[in-house]
Protein backbone atom coordinates (compact mmCIF):
# COMPACT_ATOMS: atom_id res chain seq x y z
CA UNK A 1 0.00 0.00 0.00
CA UNK A 2 2.98 2.34 -0.26
CA UNK A 3 1.36 4.05 -3.26
CA UNK A 4 -2.11 2.55 -2.74
CA UNK A 5 -2.65 5.07 0.04
CA UNK A 6 -2.85 7.79 -2.63
CA UNK A 7 -5.68 6.18 -4.65
CA UNK A 8 -8.32 8.84 -5.33
CA UNK A 9 -8.30 12.44 -6.45
CA UNK A 10 -6.10 15.24 -5.15
CA UNK A 11 -5.99 18.99 -5.60
CA UNK A 12 -2.47 20.22 -6.26
CA UNK A 13 -0.74 23.49 -5.51
CA UNK A 14 2.54 23.41 -7.42
CA UNK A 15 5.46 25.77 -6.83
CA UNK A 16 8.01 25.57 -9.66
CA UNK A 17 11.51 27.05 -9.44
CA UNK A 18 14.01 27.83 -12.20
CA UNK A 19 17.78 28.04 -11.71
CA UNK A 20 17.64 31.76 -12.59
CA UNK A 21 15.41 32.41 -9.57
CA UNK A 22 12.10 32.63 -11.46
CA UNK A 23 9.12 31.04 -9.70
CA UNK A 24 5.55 30.25 -10.63
CA UNK A 25 2.59 28.67 -8.92
CA UNK A 26 0.05 26.43 -10.65
CA UNK A 27 -3.04 24.66 -9.39
CA UNK A 28 -3.79 21.23 -10.75
CA UNK A 29 -5.33 17.81 -10.25
CA UNK A 30 -3.70 14.45 -9.57
CA UNK A 31 -5.62 11.16 -9.77
CA UNK A 32 -4.26 7.80 -8.56
CA UNK A 33 -5.97 4.48 -9.32
CA UNK A 34 -5.32 0.76 -9.30
CA UNK A 35 -4.36 -0.68 -12.69
CA UNK A 36 -3.47 -4.03 -14.26
CA UNK A 37 -5.77 -6.09 -12.02
CA UNK A 38 -4.43 -4.46 -8.86
CA UNK A 39 -0.79 -5.15 -9.69
CA UNK A 40 0.09 -1.51 -10.34
CA UNK A 41 -0.81 2.04 -9.44
CA UNK A 42 -1.30 4.48 -12.27
CA UNK A 43 -1.78 8.21 -11.95
CA UNK A 44 -2.61 11.16 -14.14
CA UNK A 45 -1.48 14.68 -13.27
CA UNK A 46 -2.92 17.77 -14.92
CA UNK A 47 -1.60 21.26 -14.13
CA UNK A 48 -3.00 23.74 -14.64
CA UNK A 49 -6.49 22.35 -14.08
CA UNK A 50 -8.34 21.23 -17.18
CA UNK A 51 -10.74 24.19 -17.16
CA UNK A 52 -7.80 26.63 -17.02
CA UNK A 53 -5.65 24.89 -19.64
CA UNK A 54 -5.13 26.67 -22.95
CA UNK A 55 -4.34 24.62 -26.06
CA UNK A 56 -1.85 27.24 -27.29
CA UNK A 57 0.14 26.94 -24.03
CA UNK A 58 0.15 23.15 -23.68
CA UNK A 59 3.79 23.05 -22.54
CA UNK A 60 3.05 25.31 -19.60
CA UNK A 61 2.62 23.07 -16.57
CA UNK A 62 2.37 19.31 -16.60
CA UNK A 63 0.13 16.77 -18.24
CA UNK A 64 1.42 13.26 -17.68
CA UNK A 65 0.92 9.76 -16.39
CA UNK A 66 2.91 7.40 -14.19
CA UNK A 67 2.76 3.63 -13.84
CA UNK A 68 4.22 2.03 -10.71
CA UNK A 69 4.53 -1.64 -9.85
CA UNK A 70 5.98 -3.37 -6.82
CA UNK A 71 9.07 -5.62 -6.94
CA UNK A 72 8.94 -7.87 -3.86
CA UNK A 73 12.42 -9.33 -4.45
CA UNK A 74 14.06 -6.08 -3.36
CA UNK A 75 11.08 -4.23 -1.78
CA UNK A 76 11.15 -1.43 -4.41
CA UNK A 77 8.76 0.06 -6.93
CA UNK A 78 9.58 0.33 -10.63
CA UNK A 79 8.27 3.69 -11.85
CA UNK A 80 7.85 5.16 -15.34
CA UNK A 81 6.58 8.72 -15.77
CA UNK A 82 5.51 9.88 -19.24
CA UNK A 83 5.25 13.60 -20.04
CA UNK A 84 3.96 14.17 -23.60
CA UNK A 85 4.09 18.00 -23.46
CA UNK A 86 7.76 17.86 -22.46
CA UNK A 87 8.55 14.88 -24.75
CA UNK A 88 10.07 13.01 -21.79
CA UNK A 89 10.04 9.60 -20.14
CA UNK A 90 11.51 9.28 -16.65
CA UNK A 91 12.48 5.93 -15.08
CA UNK A 92 12.83 5.81 -11.31
CA UNK A 93 13.03 3.33 -8.45
CA UNK A 94 10.90 4.06 -5.38
CA UNK A 95 11.17 2.86 -1.80
CA UNK A 96 10.09 3.78 1.68
CA UNK A 97 12.79 5.67 3.58
CA UNK A 98 11.71 6.47 7.13
CA UNK A 99 8.38 8.32 6.87
CA UNK A 100 8.98 9.33 3.25
CA UNK A 101 8.66 7.71 -0.15
CA UNK A 102 11.80 8.41 -2.16
CA UNK A 103 12.03 7.93 -5.94
CA UNK A 104 15.45 8.09 -7.56
CA UNK A 105 16.45 8.00 -11.19
CA UNK A 106 18.06 9.88 -14.04
CA UNK A 107 16.49 12.60 -16.17
CA UNK A 108 16.26 12.02 -19.93
CA UNK A 109 19.34 14.27 -20.33
CA UNK A 110 21.38 12.22 -17.84
CA UNK A 111 21.17 14.20 -14.58
CA UNK A 112 20.36 12.45 -11.29
CA UNK A 113 16.89 13.24 -10.02
CA UNK A 114 15.04 12.57 -6.77
CA UNK A 115 11.32 12.86 -6.11
CA UNK A 116 9.86 12.56 -2.61
CA UNK A 117 6.45 12.22 -1.01
CA UNK A 118 6.59 13.39 2.61
CA UNK A 119 4.44 14.78 5.45
CA UNK A 120 1.95 12.10 4.39
CA UNK A 121 -1.46 11.95 6.08
CA UNK A 122 -4.79 10.54 4.87
CA UNK A 123 -5.90 13.95 3.58
CA UNK A 124 -2.72 15.77 2.67
CA UNK A 125 0.91 15.29 1.67
CA UNK A 126 3.81 17.10 0.07
CA UNK A 127 5.88 16.21 -2.99
CA UNK A 128 9.31 17.57 -3.94
CA UNK A 129 11.27 17.17 -7.17
CA UNK A 130 15.02 17.76 -7.06
CA UNK A 131 17.85 17.69 -9.63
CA UNK A 132 21.51 17.00 -8.87
CA UNK A 133 23.90 19.81 -9.71
CA UNK A 134 27.47 19.42 -10.95
CA UNK A 135 28.84 20.28 -7.47
CA UNK A 136 26.89 17.39 -5.91
CA UNK A 137 24.22 19.55 -4.28
CA UNK A 138 20.51 19.28 -5.05
CA UNK A 139 18.31 21.96 -6.65
CA UNK A 140 14.61 21.97 -5.74
CA UNK A 141 12.81 22.23 -9.06
CA UNK A 142 9.25 21.80 -7.80
CA UNK A 143 7.29 21.45 -4.59
CA UNK A 144 3.65 20.44 -4.43
CA UNK A 145 1.03 20.35 -1.72
CA UNK A 146 -1.59 17.66 -2.34
CA UNK A 147 -4.99 17.85 -0.63
CA UNK A 148 -7.33 14.87 -0.96
CA UNK A 149 -10.35 15.48 -3.11
CA UNK A 150 -11.99 12.06 -2.86
CA UNK A 151 -11.08 8.62 -1.48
Amino acid sequence: MLFGQFVGGWDVESHQYAPDGAERTLRGEWYFFWALEGRAIQDVIVAPRREARRADRWKMGEYGTTIRFYRPADDTWDITFISPPNDQVHRLVGRKVGHEIVLEGTTPDGRAERWRFYDITAGRCRWRGELALADGSWFVEEEMILTRRSP
